[in-house]
């Protein structure tokens, strides 16, 4: 085939510039669609293709004119590839839920002190959202030297998902109402056990209702899933292992700053920190109304980790989850202490550091 110009008619583009132009589907559903399509039942990621096939979407739905995204787009879509295979933000699940592949949608609503997650929960929902009880499901009966919130065995946590409504190749979202620190959880659980395409609703339920989206009330049961789940896909660290981070690499605590230095300590046995620790309280990663920082403020705020092995703590490993989640934005991997500040200071020779300390 040989391709020649037709007198009189400049040519304008390809099949995507043809689709935008009758205002039709997208081819580009079909070509990086297709691929990160691919890549999702193969139980891995094809970021470049799923990002630019997102853009090309939200370029048709804001109706932009065919030829006018130029490289300086393309530049700005690509290097917020991280931000993208972390986060979602509510016009864009939004417009996913509307579409032929909606996500399964997770509600975590949990907070330290406030057992009325799933009364919240019933009283208003994103629509679809399943409640997933983070003490019960997302982790494993407590006990003093695994913390108060262990990693659930995977055959329990395989059985949730499944009534979660998880198949193979189907995109998840996990949300709460208090800036993603407590769906942080479900998101590193999920990606720990397996699963590639899970993100967090930037923003939270906050972001849903700004926007005057609809929510829901009362339960939902969705059919049953079929995923099958595997252990390890993502690194945690053993109370050994935390410490030895702590005086090799960077071990960072995100703890408020007073439980941190040891001035309070509301539930555990002790106050202070793990020996060389460094305080990254978590709130520093959200901006005023909620929505995680700018991904260039994340890198910066991060930039002395790079190159680094990096391990997080919390608490019980929950709120760490959300540090793991900065991080993978800023382009750092970090690996998570599961029993965190628990369970270290439940165990009597573990010793516990007060006070800044000084990288």
């Amino acid at each position: 085939m040989v391709r020649r110009p037709i007198p009189g008619h400049e040519r304008g583009g390809s099949s995507t510039w043809q689709s935008l132009t009758r205002s039709s589907s997208l081819e580009t559903d079909y070509l990086y669609g297709e691929i990160a399509l691919q890549a999702r039942l193969l139980g891995r990621t094809a970021p470049w293709n799923a990002a630019l096939a997102e853009r090309v979407q939200q370029a048709a739905a804001e109706g932009i004119e065919p030829g006018t995204l130029d490289d300086a787009d393309l530049l700005t879509t690509l290097p917020e590839l991280s931000r993208r295979a972390v986060l979602i933000d509510a016009t864009g699940l939004h417009r996913q839920l509307a579409g032929d592949r909606p996500p399964v949608l997770l509600d975590v609503r949990w907070a330290l002190g406030d057992t009325g997650g799933r009364e919240h929960y019933l009283a208003g929902h994103l629509p679809g959202a399943v409640y997933v009880d983070l003490d019960t499901e997302l982790a494993a009966p407590a006990e003093p030297l695994s913390g108060r919130h262990p990693l659930p065995e995977i055959a329990a946590l395989q059985i949730s998902a499944r009534r979660w409504g998880i198949t193979a190749g189907r995109p998840v979202v996990v949300y709460d109402d208090n800036g993603g620190t407590a769906a942080a959880r479900a998101w590193w659980l999920l990606r720990w056990a397996g699963l590639t395409d899970v993100r967090i609703l930037d923003g939270a339920l906050g972001a849903w209702r700004a926007r005057d989206f609809a929510l829901s009330t009362g339960d939902e049961t969705p059919p049953e899933g079929d995923i099958e789940l595997g252990v390890g896909h993502l690194p945690t660290l053993t109370a050994d292992e935390a410490a030895a981070l702590a005086a090799d690499g960077v071990l960072l605590d995100a703890r408020s700053g007073e439980r941190y230095r040891g001035e309070v300590e509301p539930v555990d046995p002790r106050a202070g920190h793990i020996p060389g620790a460094l305080s990254a309280p978590t709130g520093d990663n959200l901006a005023s109304d909620g929505v995680f920082r700018p991904t260039a403020e994340l890198r910066e705020q991060f930039s002395q980790l790079s190159g680094t092995k990096v391990g997080v703590y919390c608490g019980s490993g929950v709120t760490a989850a959300h540090q793991v989640a900065a991080l993978a934005i800023a382009g750092i991997d970090a690996a998570l202490f599961p029993g965190s500040w628990s369970a270290w200071s439940s165990d009597p020779a573990r010793p516990a550091a007060t006070g800044e300390e000084a990288r």
